[in-house]
């Protein structure tokens, strides 16, 4: 490892650090460019991390961006850590997960729950160039972490630690360790802990590591497993108070299910970046590619699924600051809906690129590594399906607590407000029935019908309000099994209908802030009448839209490629622009 704590004056320096990030990673297109697509290519065909990529990120110290800024680094604002994660994503998705996202997992759970010391420790390590792994999964119990088998017993001198853990990134490279374990008899929520293990205490013998897992995505990431056997570590490695562990992990995943998948908007925006090249340097049928009908509606589908991603993703990251009340109830949403609006936007992608989408070689042959890479988005860390499980029971609160007293924060969704730090140990494992988002319709209605504006903006309010309300109906008839993982199907379609109807109000909302920014693209409501559109008929990908609003959104794409921005909602300009 190298490096240390950031000299005075470089910290925080997270608004700008997306900007010097993409400078240093420069054109990927570039042959002679050695963190570029070709170079990145050949460590995939290799399985490997890519060695450049990971030095470059070591000398722009990526890890400062997870430790906050009261311990020597440049975390104050998660949506700014987004924003430099995207530009490691764009470019490699393996070194955003197995450079940077594994030591986050691992972090956010000492920025909880853990004491100074601790975080003392883990912000030396990370600031140092260190690695952090998440040790949770084991094979056997998936989801289930109250199912765990890993056993930490009490000894005189702190804990004994025996079992095995599986499919964790880094587990074998990394310096240190946060794992949770079973620390009590039976399956309740007080018989886990999370016990931070730092390698160089371990005496010799006691962790074994097993073989690597060979995946198809994210071939360069490091997953391994180790065994336990009678692994000593001290008293004050416990992270928290004994039993606390899943309640830790439980808020822990707020900040992860909400900035990982935000994150990953990357792939998606690189993917279509190599679409949008394939096809307007393509001649089918005496013409371009990017002219016919149905491509051009693959396209702004695509461009479509990530503004209302990102937006989303804005509101779901920011209210982890300005309402950690709630949080669980929007992370949650957030890792459900964008993950599955990214899957299936860069599978339709694919379907344009024809042949070129699997090729290994080529001037696009980005494209098949950037589509097997995101399917991790869907299960890895916290599946999709454990989502659903979350916001289920709190639906059936919400049904009887309908209304919420409190206005959302104009800073929730304006891109240019100022934000305070966020209190993690402020976040709650459930939202109790509290829904501002959800709730701002009625007053957002108002607003409209009193501003006299779009039309069609204020008819699909009224149908989001109708549908919201019929949602919450339902809800209020569930049985009280029907609100666990036993639910039936009907109940997880209440779920998946509940959080469009999130996600639809965050774009609302993120539009309806920023109408007097410098984006004026941004500002109208094109984007949004695509967005509402989509949304109504639950992320249909063969619902278009009409023939004025795709031009429109067409325009903008090419604009952007030209101009050489990101096809994401802040438009940033990326390398030589």
């Amino acid at each position: 490892m190298s490096g240390g704590k950031l000299a005075a004056g470089d910290s925080p320096r997270s608004a700008s650090s997306a900007d010097e990030l993409e400078r240093l990673f420069g054109d990927p297109y570039d042959e002679g460019n050695p963190v570029g697509y070709a170079p990145l290519l050949e460590a995939d065909d290799r399985a490997e991390m890519f060695g450049d990529g990971e030095a470059l990120l070591d000398d722009f110290r990526l890890n400062a961006e997870f430790v906050p800024v009261e311990y020597g680094g440049r975390l104050s604002r998660l949506d700014d850590l987004v924003e430099v994660m995207r530009a490691v994503y764009r470019r490699d998705p393996s070194l955003g997960l197995g450079y940077g996202a594994s030591s986050l997992i691992s972090s956010v759970n000492v920025w909880t729950a853990g004491n100074h010391e601790q975080r003392r420790q883990v912000a030396d390590l990370l600031l140092r160039n260190g690695k952090v792994a998440a040790a949770y999964h084991e094979l056997a119990h998936g989801n289930d972490m109250a199912g765990t088998e890993m056993n930490a017993v009490p000894t005189a001198g702190g804990w004994c630690l025996n079992g095995r853990k599986e499919v964790v990134t880094n587990i074998r490279r990394a310096d240190a360790m946060v794992l949770f374990t079973r620390t009590g008899p039976g399956n309740g929520s007080r018989n886990h802990s999370q016990i931070f293990v730092e390698k160089s205490h371990v005496p010799a013998g006691r962790i074994d590591y097993l073989p690597r897992y060979r995946t198809v995505g994210m071939r360069g990431v490091q997953l391994g497993g180790a065994v336990f056997r009678d692994c000593p570590v001290e008293s004050g490695a416990l992270i928290g108070r004994q039993g606390q562990g899943l309640e830790t992990a439980m808020r822990s995943f707020q900040i992860t299910r909400a900035t990982l998948p935000a994150m990953m908007t990357g792939i998606l925006d690189s993917a279509l970046r190599a679409t949008m090249l394939h096809v307007t340097g393509r001649t089918l049928y005496g013409g371009r590619a990017g002219d016919l009908p149905h491509v051009r509606s693959i396209l702004t589908g695509a461009f479509t699924d990530l503004l209302i991603c990102e937006a989303f993703s804005l509101v779901a990251v920011r209210a982890i600051h300005l309402l950690p009340s709630a949080s669980s109830l929007y992370s949650a949403a957030a890792k459900y809906a964008v993950a599955g609006g990214l899957l299936r936007a860069t599978d339709r992608l694919a379907s344009v690129m024809g042949a070129e989408f699997f090729r290994r070689d080529g001037r696009q042959a980005i494209f098949q590594k950037l589509l097997r890479d995101l399917k991790p988005v869907g299960f890895g860390h916290a599946a999709r399906a454990a989502c659903q499980t979350t916001i289920l029971p709190q639906l059936g609160v919400l049904s009887r607590r309908p209304g919420s007293p409190a206005t959302p924060p104009a800073a929730l969704f304006r891109i240019d407000a100022d934000l305070v730090p966020p209190a993690f140990d402020a976040l709650a494992v459930s939202s109790r029935g509290r829904d501002p988002l959800g709730s701002s319709l009625d007053e957002l209605s108002d607003a409209l019908a009193g501003e006299g504006g779009d039309r069609t903006v204020r008819e699909h309010v009224a149908h989001l309000r109708a549908e919201l309300r019929e949602i919450r109906e339902k809800a209020g008839g569930l049985a009280p099994h029907e609100l666990t993982f036993t639910a039936d199907a009907d109940s997880y379609d209440l779920v998946e209908r509940y959080v469009n109807v999130l996600v639809a109000v965050g774009c609302l909302q993120v539009w309806r802030h920023n109408r007097d920014g410098d984006d004026g693209f941004l500002a109208e409501p094109l984007w949004l009448h695509a967005a509402l559109g989509r949304l109504r008929t639950g992320w249909n990908q063969h619902v278009v839209a009409s023939p004025s609003v795709e031009d429109g959104l067409f325009a903008q794409m090419s604009a952007r490629l030209t101009e050489n921005r990101s096809f994401g909602l802040l438009g940033r300009r990326l390398y030589g622009a």
